[in-house]
């Protein structure tokens, strides 16, 4: 059975080298076929498809290509469907505009009367709504800006172009106060926020401050105990410099750090009786 099997192996082997000795290999034809190969790959690759579905993506393709070949007819249609559509959405633009200039006079008033319980006296707010024909965007055509006017005998501005630091910081908390049942704001940061107020004023701002924090987040930088001692918790920032490095820390502040702390901004470095009472006072009286 061995040498039968061997006979066979060798006539099929005779076989098969008298049909390579048949075959005509044309270097260029071998040339093209492997550059097609490679290209119906790379497009496989390109499309995200496998190379036996190329031709049915193609003829995919050129169905959609024929649905987006619009006739003049199609055309005039779809641009009186855009004309219609824009028509009713300046009609809402305007209604929105009129909404707008109602509620910037309420909030006028609101703000305003806010800033000035904020030292900020003599200092005027106003929203200043524009309707804008040729500025179409997804918010409406309006223009809105918002101008203040902190002193007397100055025109109203827009608002960064005139306010301080610590200005910005008190008509922004004056804003958010006022807003605060309408607008959901998960945190707001307030630095600076007590620039050019003490004694009573602070503590106007300390209240407005702690009744934000009921509907949000609030971080406030502050430097006066009216204020840190309306909040509900308080954290001390400090600084070291070791070796030529500046580090920077905060420490949370329990009940008793915190009348410590209140204490030494109430009356300096040397802390007394008087000012560790007062210190509580500012505690149980947020």
């Amino acid at each position: 059975m061995i040498e039968e099997a061997i006979i066979q192996i060798e006539e099929a082997n005779t076989e098969l080298r008298n049909y390579l000795d048949k075959i005509d290999v044309d270097p260029e034809r071998m040339a093209y076929v492997e550059e097609r190969f490679s290209k119906i790959m790379s497009l496989a690759r390109k499309h995200h498809v496998m190379p036996e579905e190329l031709y049915q993506h193609h003829q995919d393709l050129l169905a959609q290509i024929e649905a987006l070949d619009c006739s003049d007819e199609k055309m005039a249609e779809m641009e009186q469907e855009v004309a219609s559509h824009f028509d009713a959405y300046v009609r809402a633009s305007e209604k929105l505009n009129k909404s707008r200039g109602r509620y910037a006079k309420e909030l006028n008033k609101l703000i305003s009367q806010s800033m000035h319980e904020l030292s900020m006296e003599k200092a005027k707010f106003a929203i200043d709504v524009a309707f804008q024909s040729d500025h179409p965007s997804p918010t409406g055509m309006d223009s809105v800006v918002f101008l203040v006017s902190t002193n007397p005998g100055q025109p109203m501005q827009p608002i960064a172009k005139v306010a301080s630091g610590g200005e910005l910081s008190r008509i922004s908390l004056a804003i958010q106060v006022i807003t605060a049942q309408k607008v959901d704001t998960p945190s707001l940061i307030f630095d600076e926020v007590d620039v050019g107020i003490s004694g009573p004023t602070a503590a106007v701002v300390g209240k407005m401050l702690r009744k934000l924090g009921e509907s949000t987040q609030v971080l406030c930088v502050t430097h006066l105990p009216q204020v840190a001692g309306h909040g509900h918790q308080q954290l001390f920032v400090t600084k070291t410099t070791k070796a030529n490095k500046t580090e920077t820390s905060m420490l949370t502040l329990n009940e008793q750090e915190r009348i410590s702390e209140l204490a030494r901004l109430l009356g300096g470095s040397q802390i007394t009786d008087s000012t560790l009472a007062n210190a509580k006072e500012l505690l149980i009286a947020a």
